[in-house]
C-alpha cells in the first residue's frame, strides 16, 4: 500500500483583501472569522497577523477577542508561507473491486456488505484505508457514509454502513438496547461439550509497552472502565480436536469473543493475539491462514421503516474448504 508523503508549498495571498461582514459572520470572533476565511494558513500565523495590527476592522486595529458587526470592513494582508502540502493517493483497484461484489443489501438508508478478511474497517495503525475510506472513495457523491459498528480487521462478514444520519441515531440507540441480534461462526481449539452456554464475563483494557491494546478477563467490576461481556454458545458440530460453534452476542465489547473463548480454554484457530501460536503456525500449512471467526448473520428492524431484515454472509470459501477438510 502505498505511503503519505509531503511536498514544500508556498500558499500565497498576494494582495490586501478587504471582506464585508454579512449575516453569516456577525457576531463571530474576529480569530474565528479568519481561521474560516484562511483556512490553508496556519493558526500561528493568523494570530500573529492580529498581534501585530496587521488585520484591521473599519480602519482599526483589534484585539482577537472582537465580535464582529455587519457591515464591517475586515482588512487582510498579503500572506506568503511555506507549509506541508499532503500528497493525495488514491487506493488501488484492487483494493476497491470486491466491495462492490460483496454488498448483502442496500438502500436509501443502509449499507451492508460482507466485509473480507485482512480489511480494517477504518485506517489508521499505519493503514491509509480502511472500509470506510475505500466506499466513500468509489462513491463519492454519496452526502452521508458513516460506519455504524466495527468488527476486527481479521475478522470477517457483516458490517453495516449508515448512508443517513437518522439511521445511524437509530441504530445506535437498537445497539444499545440490545435490539440488533448478531450472531457469528468460529471454530476453536478444543472437545465443547455444552450444547448451548451462556458466558457472562468482566473485561479490561490495557497495552503492553510496545502500544498493542489487549484485553484481559478481571475479577473487579468495581471499576468503572471495566466492561460486562456477555455471549450465548452453541455447539455446532465436534470435529475431534476442534470445535464448530455459533456465538449469539449479548454485548459488543472489543474482542469480545475471542478474549472469552481463550480465557475459557477454547481458543479460535488462527487468533494471532490471543489464540496457541504454536498450534496457529500448523494450521497454516494445512490452509487455514487467517483466524477462523466470521460475522454470519444479524437481525433487526429497518432503521426507518421498522420492517423487519435479516441479512446471511455465506462462509467465507477459505474457511469452507477447511471446514469440509475436518468433516472428511
Amino acid at each position: 500500500m502505498a505511503q503519505n508523503t509531503n511536498a514544500k508549498n508556498l500558499f500565497s495571498h498576494e494582495k490586501v483583501t478587504f471582506i464585508r461582514v454579512d449575516e453569516g459572520s456577525e457576531a463571530q470572533k474576529i480569530d474565528n472569522f479568519l481561521l474560516k476565511v484562511l483556512k490553508n494558513v496556519p493558526k500561528s500565523h493568523i494570530y500573529k497577523i492580529l498581534r501585530s495590527g496587521e488585520v484591521r476592522v473599519n480602519k482599526k486595529r483589534v484585539n482577537t477577542s472582537y465580535r464582529l458587526k455587519i457591515d464591517d470592513q475586515v482588512r487582510i494582508p498579503p500572506i506568503t508561507i511555506e507549509q506541508e502540502v499532503p500528497h493525495i493517493i488514491s487506493p488501488k483497484q484492487q483494493q476497491t473491486a470486491w466491495l462492490e461484489t460483496n454488498v448483502l443489501y442496500e438502500d436509501e438508508a443502509l449499507l451492508a456488505i460482507n466485509k473480507l478478511s485482512g480489511f480494517a474497517v477504518h485506517g489508521g495503525s499505519g493503514l491509509n484505508f480502511g472500509v470506510i475510506e475505500l466506499i466513500r472513495h468509489i462513491r463519492p457523491k454519496a452526502k452521508f457514509l458513516e460506519l455504524v459498528h466495527r468488527i476486527d480487521r481479521e475478522t470477517s462478514g457483516i458490517l453495516l454502513i449508515a448512508k443517513k444520519r437518522s439511521a445511524l441515531v437509530n441504530m445506535h440507540d437498537m445497539m444499545r438496547h440490545n435490539r440488533i441480534e448478531k450472531k457469528y461462526i468460529m471454530m476453536v481449539d478444543g472437545e465443547w461439550k455444552e450444547r448451548k452456554k451462556i458466558v457472562e464475563l468482566t473485561l479490561k483494557k490495557a497495552f503492553s509497552k510496545d502500544g498493542v491494546r489487549r484485553v484481559n478477563v478481571t475479577e473487579d467490576e468495581n471499576d468503572s472502565q471495566n466492561q460486562i461481556s456477555k455471549s450465548i454458545f452453541y455447539l455446532k458440530k465436534s470435529l475431534g480436536p476442534f470445535s464448530l460453534l455459533e456465538a449469539k452476542l449479548i454485548t459488543g465489547r472489543t474482542h469480545q469473543l475471542r478474549v472469552q473463548l481463550a480465557h475459557l480454554g477454547f481458543p479460535i484457530l488462527g487468533d494471532d493475539k490471543y489464540g496457541d501460536f504454536s498450534l496457529n503456525k500448523a494450521l497454516q500449512k494445512k490452509g487455514l491462514k487467517r483466524m477462523f471467526l466470521h460475522a454470519l448473520s444479524l437481525k433487526m428492524k429497518h432503521p426507518l421503516t421498522l420492517e423487519p431484515l435479516e441479512l446471511i454472509a455465506p462462509l467465507p470459501t477459505d474457511l469452507d474448504i477447511f471446514l469440509s477438510q475436518q468433516t472428511l
